[in-house]
């Protein structure tokens, strides 16, 4: 028998009792509004973790560079079953009638344009990343697996279970772009789709608070406003922070190469700490103006930056052979995508695990922030037409990036081998890339802005998700807590870059992933959860 005071599996929770809750359990120190027991143990912790990681950095760097192949190694298996999992259910949702449900009711009304819309959630999920990765992965996968040896004739058994022929370099190619997009396309974005659409689906239909453990009611009912969500969303913010400033590591490192490569202006402790004092001032603005002053103009500014830049290099580099590439490497990955996504049996085990359970790893880090983000500007979206942006879209622009600027890299390489983008340092093969083409430092200038505004709108972006997390999953919190957590995440990355060094950044990626590992599980049991609430709301929608 049911107790009194506990939900049923589809129980609806009262808005009214929810703000109660809510209220409850918060403190207002000092003008702000926090969750207490998530606030407190997921900031002290973070600092207790860059205190540990800097006094004891020679241990830190040796259990970090331990941890992460590790991860990835025992449990490539894992996070490939699991990313396959989320694209299954994803395609299952649009396919069927839970694809009708609207986030906010029947009658809600989008709250952006499309356009600015699929501005925001592409530029909080995968700005930064495609700007430092669009050159430089597919030409690791074209010289590293069959590229740069199958043209030479030799050929590698790394890639044989897809069976590109040796001395081929169009299949060499193509093939070398497909496991480029397979990492950025479809799954990924299905990731974050699961995360976005549980989190918009439980705020806006059901009234329960912006925050992770909101996805988790059908199951645990009352339940999430104690120490099971509490722990979830704790977890939600180690997440978000790690994955965060493993992205800003990279960010920081290809801006100031970039610098450093047109302006000489050095890569040392005076320029990090310059760049990360403008990033930081540049995302304070931002968040004191707000969502819709701040990170959406921003990330409508930079989308149009980054098309222009995409469109520069179609015109004035090697047009046919980039979109030979383009569509060579689309239809190379439709045909290998169930190949690269097979978790067993595979000869390529440097793929498998250095590349993809890493990736997948890393992007299930980042769900809590990219999901929280992408659901609190999706109301008024029919479950189908959420899908269909969040995965479809992205993973096309996704295609064509890596087509263009891998492709022109590729065919840089393929006409002189001793082409200096071939060994330039991976966060500088951007900019060496361009170098041959005309305007270069003009459109290398471009690049970098790109990079830093990328990372104001990720810092911002992130600073807004752990804001609505640590105040209870509200979204109207005062501004000075958004103010303080974009000043803490500038300070930790400071803090880490200066006297951590390499050994701090690598301890940084290692907590992403390790991050990724109990949130796969978190992401499995979500699923769970959000069938049961959209099977619920399409029977009292019909």
């Amino acid at each position: 028998m049911t107790d009194s005071t506990e939900p049923t599996e589809h129980a609806v929770p009262d808005p009214i009792e929810t703000e109660y809750r809510i209220g409850q359990d918060n403190l207002k120190p000092f003008g702000l509004d926090i969750h207490n027991p998530v606030f407190l143990v997921s900031g002290l912790s973070v600092i207790a973790f860059v205190l540990v990681t800097l006094m004891f950095q020679e241990a830190a760097t040796e259990f970090f560079g331990w941890l992460r192949p590790f991860l990835t190694s025992t449990f490539d298996w894992f996070f490939l079953t699991a990313a396959n999992i989320f694209v299954l259910f994803c395609i299952f949702l649009m396919v069927t009638p839970l694809g009708k449900v609207r986030l906010g009711g029947a009658d809600a009304k989008p709250d952006y344009s499309y356009m600015g819309w699929i501005a925001m959630l592409f530029a909080a999920g995968m700005g930064i990343g495609l700007m430092f990765f669009g050159v430089s992965e597919p030409m690791s996968h074209f010289a590293s697996s069959m590229g740069g040896t199958a043209a030479e004739g030799g050929g590698r058994t790394d890639w044989a279970p897809l069976g590109a022929a040796s001395g081929d370099i169009i299949a060499a190619r193509n093939l070398s772009l497909a496991a480029t997009i397979f990492h950025w396309a479809i799954h990924p974005w299905a990731i974050y789709a699961v995360v976005g659409l549980s989190l918009a689906f439980f705020t806006f239909n059901r009234g329960l608070p912006l925050t992770l453990r909101s996805a988790f009611y059908p199951l645990l009912g009352e339940r999430i406003w104690g120490w099971p969500g509490h722990v979830i969303d704790t977890l939600a913010v180690f997440a978000t922070l790690f994955g965060l400033a493993t992205s800003l590591g990279f960010g920081t490192e290809q801006a100031l190469a970039g610098f450093n490569y047109l302006f000489g202006w050095g890569t040392g402790n005076v320029a990090k700490v310059v760049l990360i004092a403008v990033i930081t001032a540049l995302a304070l603005i931002s968040v004191v103006r707000g969502l819709d002053g701040g990170v959406k103009i921003l990330s409508e500014i930079n989308i149009g930056l980054a098309a222009l830049l995409l469109l520069f290099l179609i015109i004035v580099g090697p047009t046919a052979t980039i979109f030979e590439t383009i569509i060579g490497g689309g239809i190379a990955y439709v045909k290998e995508i169930v190949p690269l996504s097979m978790p067993f049996g595979r000869e390529d085990a440097n793929f498998s695990q250095g590349w993809t359970a890493f990736y997948w790893a890393w992007w299930i880090s980042w769900s809590p922030f990219v999901g929280m983000f992408i659901a609190r500007v999706s109301r008024g979206r029919t479950v189908r037409e959420f899908i269909f942006c969040v995965i479809v879209i992205p993973a096309l622009v996704s295609i064509v990036w890596m087509g263009t600027f891998g492709g022109v890299a590729i065919s840089q390489v393929v006409a002189d081998a001793a082409a200096p983008v071939n060994d330039a340092a991976q966060e500088l093969k951007l900019f060496v890339m361009l170098a041959p083409l005309p305007l270069a430092g003009l459109t290398s200038l471009l690049g970098i802005t790109l990079v830093l505004v990328f990372f104001v709108t990720s810092s911002d972006s992130g600073s807004l998700v752990i804001d609505t997390i640590t105040a209870g999953g509200k979204t109207d919190a005062p501004v000075s807590q958004r103010v303080f957590w974009c000043t803490f995440e500038g300070l930790v990355a400071a803090t880490l870059l200066l006297v951590g060094g390499a050994g701090a950044l690598n301890a940084l990626q290692a907590m992403a992933v390790s991050t990724g590992f109990p949130f796969t599980i978190v992401l499995l049991v979500m699923c769970v959860c959000l069938y049961m609430g959209l099977s619920q709301a399409s029977k009292e929608n019909s």
